[in-house]
């Protein structure tokens, strides 16, 4: 059965499957628009990760069938709760006890699984948790004698209700299907065989660390760490890739790598001392990509573009957000990145920096990111912006229609009518230019006023805002559309009601609002290349396919090998299979025919601080 059949079955399914957010859709612009800023207020005036100092916390342990085990398998996934189709996909390959994979063959289930952040979309609420994330994610694995644990940190969709719903699904100490939860608050350290560490850091939107989260890791790791241990950092956002635009970006995790992981107060000598630990591996989403950065080892020189050869040794930086949200474009990224920039406060912390170079493998690729970015301004693509979100369409006409409104309002002022049809009844072919040349101006001033200010301050060009420019589209649509309804009003009997002109003004500025109007505003998307506007290249159109997670494993000789994989489609056919537990009879949606997995590149291999 497909997606619209399945969902009219909720009540045996007990959740409601949801339909990939449309991001442009002006529903959700403005219902995000509002959780954006209030969680900006939480963030200022009611921070939960304060409240959260008097829950009871320690260090977690990784769940082992065997006490005495000397190595795990370890699932880490993220921005997964978007649409259904994509995250029970994902969810579906998590929970097989066995995943075949071309190449390495047969990985099994991780015994534990780390959610990277971002569950649920498009806003953190109790029933969006519940239909987005924990349905799927207890059908793909109803039950499991093992109890792998369930931890997860939170990204910036879970803060937008002040992180309520996100405690509640996670740090009760509850049940998701057969994952265990055992956390008590947004972040947490966890134990794991070979002297390995893991590590969950809440950055809340971006802000600092806050003083009870700094004390529990100063508690419970720091002490512990031991020379030759090495740590796993899972952290809600790629700082390290947007240090380039912003040099402080890293600052936090960087300070955290130097106190806690690197170094520790002794409360003895008053004095910090060196723990001998490091961190080897940096784990994140938020960019629904994948992507990985390699440390630049002495042996390999200063070259920024060479393509590193695997070696263990190397400490890597490891973006894999592709849980179940749109894709993001991978064709921008940097090549290098010097940790901490030269620019950043804490540059002489740590001098020279540590050099990271991207690797030769990306999800999707460099050529592939740019074809899948192109569809939303290609008119034929079923990407096509206004296709894909019909409901933007429809409000790029409505102000299209305003607008078109008050220009022939102001039209017929100037040329001394009182109404605007019988303004454009009679404009000739120089009044029209001079609307177009009027218009014209106004589209290109604010951009040369734009550079102009760039080259004053800054000594380059800058291009004005997004909304000067969504308003300046309009406005050159509006002045087209005007020019068009006075060619038609010239070329129909004058006896014809003003109403029927002014009906097809408004039909003529519909249309081109539409169609027009949101051509222009995907080739404004299209054409910048950095900031939230870039990102609506991919947002925009909801890509659910390319999805995928990656799968660890901590071996007995204390190396950790990545694999990362992905399924290139989703599943479209559903089937149901009857469940009984404690709960009663429900019935879980299984993919039909079962997603296939693959490898975005061969494995890497982590060696143990200290080793290789």
């Amino acid at each position: 059965m497909d997606f619209h059949e399945l969902r009219r079955r909720a009540d045996e399914l007990r959740f409601v499957p949801q339909e990939p957010v449309r991001w442009l859709a002006p529903k959700e612009l403005a219902r995000t628009a509002v959780k954006v800023c209030l969680a900006a207020v939480f963030a200022d005036y009611s921070d939960k990760r304060e409240i959260q100092g008097a829950l009871e916390a320690g260090l977690l342990r990784a769940p082992l069938a065997d006490p005495d085990a000397e190595e795990i398998w370890i699932d880490f996934v993220a921005d997964l709760g978007d649409g259904f189709e994509a995250t029970a996909s994902v969810a579906s390959a998590l929970g097989a006890d066995r995943l075949a994979v071309h190449g390495p063959g047969s990985l099994p289930r991780g015994s534990l699984l780390v959610l990277g952040g971002d569950q649920v979309y498009p806003v953190a609420s109790a029933t969006a948790y519940e239909d987005r994330m924990k349905g799927p994610y207890r059908a793909a694995l109803p039950s499991a004698p093992d109890k792998p644990l369930m931890v997860a940190l939170p990204g910036n969709h879970d803060w937008y209700d002040g992180l309520t719903a996100f405690l509640r699904m996670f740090a009760q100490e509850s049940e998701i299907g057969g994952w265990q939860t055992r956390q008590t608050r947004s972040y947490f350290a966890v134990e794991l065989p070979q002297r390995w560490w893991l590590v969950g850091l809440d950055s809340q939107l971006g802000s600092y660390f806050d003083d009870p989260q700094r004390r529990y890791f100063e508690t419970h790791l720091s002490p512990r760490l031991r020379p030759g241990d090495s740590v796993i950092v899972c952290s809600a956002e790629p700082t390290w890739v947007r240090s380039g635009e912003r040099p402080d970006a890293f600052n936090s995790l960087h300070w955290f790598d130097r106190n806690i992981v690197r170094s520790r107060f002794d409360r003895t000598t008053r004095e910090r001392e060196e723990t001998g630990a490091s961190i080897r591996l940096w784990l994140t989403g938020d960019k629904h990509h994948y992507a990985r950065y390699a440390e630049r080892l002495p042996v390999d020189g200063a070259g920024a573009d060479d393509v590193l050869p695997p070696d263990p040794r190397r400490r890597q930086m490891v973006t894999c957000g592709l849980g179940g949200a749109f894709l993001s474009s991978t064709h921008r990224l940097p090549k290098a990145l010097p940790l901490p920039p030269a620019t950043s406060r804490m540059w002489r912390k740590d001098h020279p920096p540590t050099a990271f170079a991207l690797a030769q493998h990306t999800y999707p690729d460099a050529a592939e990111s740019r074809s899948l970015a192109r569809a939303i301004a290609t008119p034929w693509s079923r990407y096509w912006l206004p296709r894909r979100n019909p409901g933007f369409a429809v409000l790029a006409g409505a102000v299209q229609m305003v607008i078109v409104l008050i220009m022939s309002g102001a039209f017929a002022l100037a040329e001394g009518r009182r109404h605007p049809v019988g303004a454009l009844r009679s404009a000739d072919a120089d009044d029209l230019l001079g609307l177009l040349c009027t218009s014209a101006a106004l589209f290109v001033l604010p951009f040369v006023i734009g550079c102009w200010r760039g080259l004053l301050r800054e000594r380059r060009p800058r291009a004005p805002s997004g909304p000067v420019v969504a308003a300046l589209f309009q406005t050159a649509v509006a002045a087209a559309a005007l020019t068009i309804t006075a060619a038609i009003a010239r070329s129909i009997p004058s006896s014809w009601n003003g109403l029927v002109l002014l009906a097809i003004l408004l039909v003529v500025a519909a249309v081109m609002g539409a169609s027009l109007g949101s051509q222009l505003f995907a080739l404004w998307v299209l054409w910048t290349n950095r900031g939230l506007v870039a990102e609506w290249q991919m947002s925009g159109q909801s890509l659910d396919d390319h999805k995928g997670f990656l799968r660890m494993h901590l071996a007995r000789d204390g190396t950790l090998t990545l694999y990362p994989l992905a399924l290139d489609g989703t599943c479209r056919n559903w089937g149901l299979a009857e469940v009984v537990d404690k709960e009663g009879v429900w019935k879980r949606p299984v993919p039909e025919p079962a997603p296939t997995v693959r490898l975005i590149e061969d494995p890497v291999v982590i060696a143990r601080h200290g080793q290789g």
